[in-house]
């Protein structure tokens, strides 16, 4: 089955066909970063009108990549949400228009389900397996027991890791976004030069950065307000907050696959292409090969529309049950921990 798919959710337009859910025969992704990045964020309604400039040009890129015409899609699908809404119409509406048109199907997608099916492109991976979800807005880990069968089992109490990858970036000075930026610079700092506080959570698998956050801004100024500031300031503080990020992600994922006793963890979403992140887990499972650790292409690591089409292949009803899913939200404090 060929899916063409489109995601919209946020800045990047994609396009994307692919065949049985795993093969991708076009992935096409026009981003805006240069358009926000003068505004130090994503500004709503710019991001809507460039989807609505750019969705046909894009829909033409990625039939010519696929070598395919309409007539050779057999389905049609699109990010429903979470997501900006003005961006979400601009992609649901354009498969919806080619699915009317031309009396193929529609599937609807959630956009957290398709970050984890990007785990099931250009891979042979199957459920069960644990995965990490990192994304602007989400840190979850989440039991994958089948295809269409999850759990929440741990998420953010309040920022999540892009978030507060984005704000750092911003008090740092390192530019929009945030996340590469912070990640280039943590390679070339001494992740041991400052000590961050770590947020002890009452749930075992949740988790809270925006203590770490606070705490970023304090030893920022402090380091500022010496009488000769350290010419590696801005790395070290990169590689310093990174370490714990990585660290808190790792340490609670691993504990949480050992309690489930699952030995496969796959990790998705935009953070997913962080490079510290990804040599953690990558030593970590070629030291333990008992484990398995699964993650995406980076062409498959932030928003992209092939996820969608993987998704939609996998769960090939338009139903509520990745709302539900997602829509978990545990009511748990968490309290500041110095490590």
């Amino acid at each position: 089955m060929r899916i063409l798919a489109l995601e919209t959710s946020c800045d990047e337009t994609a396009v994307a066909v692919v065949e049985d859910g795993r093969r991708t025969l076009a992935n096409i992704i026009l981003t805006q970063n240069e358009l926000h990045a003068q505004y130090g964020g994503v500004v709503p309604e710019a991001a809507a009108r460039q989807h609505l400039g750019a969705i046909n040009r894009c829909l033409d890129q990625a039939l010519q990549q696929a070598g395919l015409s309409l007539e050779n899609v057999d389905c049609f699908a699109a990010t429903l949400g979470p997501g900006l809404i003005g961006s979400l119409l601009i992609g649901a509406n354009a498969a919806k228009a080619l699915s009317l048109v031309s009396g193929k199907p529609f599937r609807g997608v959630h956009h957290l389900y398709g970050h984890v099916c990007a785990n099931y492109l250009d891979s042979d991976l199957k459920p069960p397996f644990l995965c990490l979800l990192v994304s602007g807005g989400h840190t979850q880990l989440i039991h994958v027991s089948d295809y269409d069968r999850m759990e929440i089992l741990g998420e953010t109490l309040d920022d999540a890791v892009g978030e507060a990858y984005d704000k750092t970036g911003r008090l740092l000075g390192a530019g929009f976004p945030g996340g590469p930026a912070l990640d280039r610079l943590a390679q070339h700092g001494n992740s041991k030069a400052f000590n961050l506080p770590t947020a002890r959570t009452q749930g075992p698998y949740d988790f809270s950065f925006s203590g770490l956050k606070t705490a970023m801004r304090r030893a920022y100024e402090r380091a500022c307000a010496e009488p000769a500031p350290s010419p590696t300031l801005q790395e070290d503080l990169a590689a310093s907050f990174q370490h714990t990020v990585v660290e808190t992600l790792f340490r609670k994922t691993l504990a949480c696959a050992e309690a489930r006793n699952l030995t496969t963890i796959a990790i998705a979403g935009g953070v997913s292409a962080n490079q510290g992140l990804r040599q953690r887990f990558q030593a970590f499972a070629s030291n333990h090969p008992d484990y398995r650790v699964c993650v995406p292409k980076m062409a498959y690591c932030t928003d992209n529309a092939a996820m969608i089409a993987s998704s939609a292949f996998f769960n090939p009803l338009t139903d509520n049950w990745t709302m539900e899913v997602f829509s978990r939200t545990p009511a748990k404090s968490c309290e500041a921990s110095q490590p």
